[in-house]
């Protein structure tokens, strides 16, 4: 959103909940319309010999974050918290000389 939240009011913010709660928008909302479509032409191609079970709108959902996350070691995050600071133009204070 280019004009960002700071420029409406708590009313109005209050009011895009509220419509987001009766007809949700998003990329969330783009995954199950994909889905839906995915699933409609995944079973009309499906070989019910080979695949009893029809597909479902949830075979067709990515599912994030569901993986087993990996732990990250300090000097891993470090390197990550580097890379970071210099690309957005920091300084490393570490570096400068007293």
């Amino acid at each position: 959103m280019a004009w960002g939240l700071a420029r409406i009011s708590s009313r109005e913010l209050a009011e895009w909940a509220i419509f987001y709660q009766s007809e949700p928008f998003g990329e969330a909302r783009a995954d199950v319309r994909s889905a839906i479509i995915a699933s409609v032409v995944a079973n009309s191609n499906r070989d019910p010999k080979k695949r009893k079970k029809a597909f479902t709108i949830e075979d067709f959902i990515p599912k994030f974050g569901e993986q087993e996350k990996r732990q990250q070691g300090w000097e891993e995050q470090l390197q990550n918290v580097q890379m970071l600071n210099e690309a957005f133009g920091g300084v490393d204070e570490r570096k400068k000389s007293v």
